[in-house]
């Protein structure tokens, strides 16, 4: 063989070697077997060379059946766990998905940080502001690539929607209502014994152990004040963090909300009525809910954002958008989105082609805690029944001591809060 042959021959294994090694599948972990634990895992075997080898869950139900669904999909069998700190102790883990509540975010993303894991998250990034920071904190020190589960980023709408405004077609926008009104369906909260399958002391973690009931565990926990926070915090969060992209701004400087609970009280612990007002740099946004009521005054636009222009109304949801000129007589102009359905793919995808690429994806931590502070202050807003004041260079409420104490949760023993 000549040495021109030769190197030819080299480099063409050499070629060869580096397209097998992108070949090769990412081997992943999940933590939190429930609902969208399914949705993120699935979405991520469909985006094609990956392969779970580790599950995590307290409840050894979901546990079974979720490694069922996934050697289903992937034909291999993960291992399961039920403390996250194991799962994380595996051999050749490439990746890991977060799907937990938002109580058990900050323990294992910071963890996984510090093994510069791969990470994706789901919303909201943490429980509580300190939580929050501490973890862009670690995300930042490990360098490592991390996804938030900000779907609505990959939204064709908003996307279209951020580039008419910044064209200036509907004018300057002067206010922005973000709404989702549903019929809430509170369970049956009555304390009981956890199903035999539950650890239900891990599933509290950090926060306070409540009496288990049926309203608060897995899927009910969104509308429970120490898991959840509510219903702005666990679905609008998706439409506040649109519309701080659409607008291209920061965080809010003043937050006042108010509200209260009248058809459910006794049965959840967060709002069923809000109003929650947002005074950003170029105008206000003004988030509203209820969850109650047997019909919608306007179906149409009970689920989205709307923009208030000098010269035009623009209302967007998933699904489409419309613009509504003004004037008596002017047609307004729907417009069609056919891949609302394909958000969560598509986000979950984008994390999977970056971990490969080595870059970093569209909703960092930095970006995720923007969106999910803001919610947060707007709880800290309602329950404390005042107007606050946000300085986003020190991360603290200007005058009011009380209100600074609400950004950081006091863990239970034996958990350390990260963040204080």
């Amino acid at each position: 063989m000549t040495i021109i042959n030769r190197r030819e021959f080299l480099g063409a294994a050499a070629a060869a070697s580096n397209a097998l090694a992108q070949e090769k599948k990412l081997k992943l972990g999940l933590i939190g077997c429930g609902w969208f634990g399914g949705v993120d895992s699935t979405a991520a075997i469909a985006a094609g060379g990956v392969e779970f080898i580790g599950l995590c869950d307290v409840d050894s139900a979901h546990l079974d059946e979720m490694s069922a669904a996934i050697e289903k999909q992937q034909g291999s069998k993960p291992k399961g766990f039920k403390h996250y700190k194991d799962l994380l102790a595996m051999d050749g883990l490439d990746g890991l998905l977060i799907a937990t509540p938002p109580h058990w975010h900050a323990l294992p993303f910071i963890a996984a940080c510090e093994r510069k894991l791969p990470i994706y998250c789901e919303k909201p990034l943490a429980y509580d502001i300190r939580e929050g920071r501490a973890m862009v904190n670690a995300w930042k020190k490990a360098g490592n690539i991390v996804q938030i589960g900000f779907q609505r980023r990959q939204s064709e709408a908003y996307q279209s929607v951020k580039d008419y405004i910044a064209s200036g077609a509907p004018g300057p926008i002067i206010q922005v209502d973000v709404n989702i009104h549903y019929t809430a369906q509170p369970l049956d909260n009555k304390p009981q014994d956890p199903p035999a399958t539950l650890d239900w002391d891990l599933w509290c973690g950090p926060a306070p152990k409540l009496p288990y009931s049926p309203n608060i565990g897995h899927k009910s926990w969104r509308l429970e004040e120490t898991t959840g926070n509510g219903h702005m915090v666990d679905w609008g969060i998706h439409l506040i963090d649109a519309t701080r992209k659409m607008l291209a701004e920061s965080m809010p400087k003043r937050i006042t909300a108010v509200g209260g609970l009248y058809e459910y009280k006794g049965r959840i612990t967060t709002p069923d009525t809000l109003t929650a007002h947002f005074e950003f740099d170029k105008c206000p946004v003004v988030w509203r809910h209820r969850l109650w009521g047997a019909v919608e005054r306007d179906p149409e636009f009970y689920n989205g954002v709307t923009f208030y222009g000098e010269k035009e109304t623009i209302f967007v949801t998933d699904g489409r958008w419309i613009v509504m000129p003004k004037g008596r007589n002017a047609e307004r102009r729907v417009t069609e989105v056919k891949s609302a359905n394909e958000l969560s793919q598509r986000h979950v995808s984008e994390w999977v082609k970056a971990v490969r690429a080595g870059t970093q994806p569209s909703v960092s931590p930095e970006e995720a805690f923007r969106s999910t502070a803001t919610v947060q202050l707007g709880m800290i807003s309602y329950k404390t029944g005042r107007t606050l004041q946000w300085d986003m260079a020190s991360g603290k409420l200007l005058n009011d001591p009380a209100a600074n104490k609400l950004l950081a949760r006091a863990y239970r023993a034996p958990y350390k809060h990260p963040g204080v």
